[in-house]
């Protein structure tokens, strides 16, 4: 007996030890271009080039992409441009989906169940399907595209349905209905009993919801693209097309660009990551 508890724990420390080394090695290649990306941003193009797995290029180190790189594409005009457009559309996001939230959780009418339900099937439609449209009616009819406002419209449109779903699974599991028959008791009005009772508790889930909608609109490059015709309002990503020729390509100057444009929402990341997990599961079970 004790021989087949001895295999049998040491069949368990074997697996375990095979799937830690697979988590060593999934985590090697998700990392592998990041780590490619901070060897070579401090290279030459001739090094890069030559050895880009070298850890030091036969020029020596080198800061002299970043400079170049921030002049040539116009850094911080562009930053300037990404941080407005990203930070008002994840404000009114937040805003936004959790309000709707709120009053189809509580709200047993029709239309809320109806509203809901169109949310949900928005969310399984691609954008590819939208743009051609979209960019005829804001362009070609309207006449309102090349607009900041135009790019944080859209941008709401398209993430606040996947927002309000978070925000309905988290009032619906984490908001007792007990402290808002308080708050009335208390002559707490529904505007007050949002803001002052519920709001301040959905804290996981709007850091949840900021993260992904903030990296999703900082790194969009598609729509913005679509929208934002002139020089001056281009975000980060539009901007790093500067150094893609037709020709040649200064790769040095592009991984300067692309570690400048992922530094500050690696940043918000790292503040907020431990609120992602308790985030994202909040809500699913009951």
């Amino acid at each position: 007996m004790e021989d087949i508890n001895a295999k049998a724990a040491r069949a368990r420390k074997i697996r375990h030890i095979i799937f830690i080394i697979v988590l060593i090695l999934l985590f090697v290649c998700f990392i592998f271009p990041f780590i490619l990306v901070l060897i070579n941003v401090f290279k030459t193009k001739a090094d890069i080039t030559t050895d880009p797995l070298a850890l030091v290029g036969a020029h020596g180190f080198t800061l002299d992409n970043f400079p170049e790189a921030m002049e040539k594409m116009d850094f911080w005009r562009s930053f300037a441009n990404s941080a407005i457009i990203t930070i008002i559309s994840t404000i009114i996001t937040i805003l936004l989906s959790a309000m709707a939230a709120f009053v189809i959780v509580r709200n047993k009418w029709k239309a809320c169940g109806a509203l809901f339900g169109l949310m949900i099937a928005s969310m399984v439609i691609p954008f590819q399907v939208l743009m051609i449209p979209l960019v005829s009616l804001y362009g070609g009819v309207l006449g309102i595209l090349s607009h900041r406002a135009t790019l944080i419209f859209m941008h709401v449109g398209f993430s606040v349905s996947m927002a309000t779903f978070m925000f309905h699974g988290a009032i619906h599991t984490n908001v007792p209905i007990a402290l808002e028959e308080a708050g009335t008791i208390d002559g707490c009005t529904r505007w007050q009993i949002f803001w002052q009772i519920v709001f301040p508790l959905l804290k996981p889930t709007i850091a949840t919801v900021a993260i992904i909608d903030a990296m999703a609109f900082w790194n969009d490059y598609l729509l913005p693209s679509l929208v934002l015709a002139k020089k001056e309002l281009y975000t980060i990503p539009i901007a790093t097309q500067a150094f893609y020729g037709t020709y040649s390509t200064d790769i040095g100057l592009v991984l300067a660009a692309l570690l400048l444009a992922m530094l500050p929402i690696l940043i918000l990341y790292l503040f907020l990551q431990r609120y992602i997990v308790e985030g994202v599961t909040s809500g699913a079970v009951k």
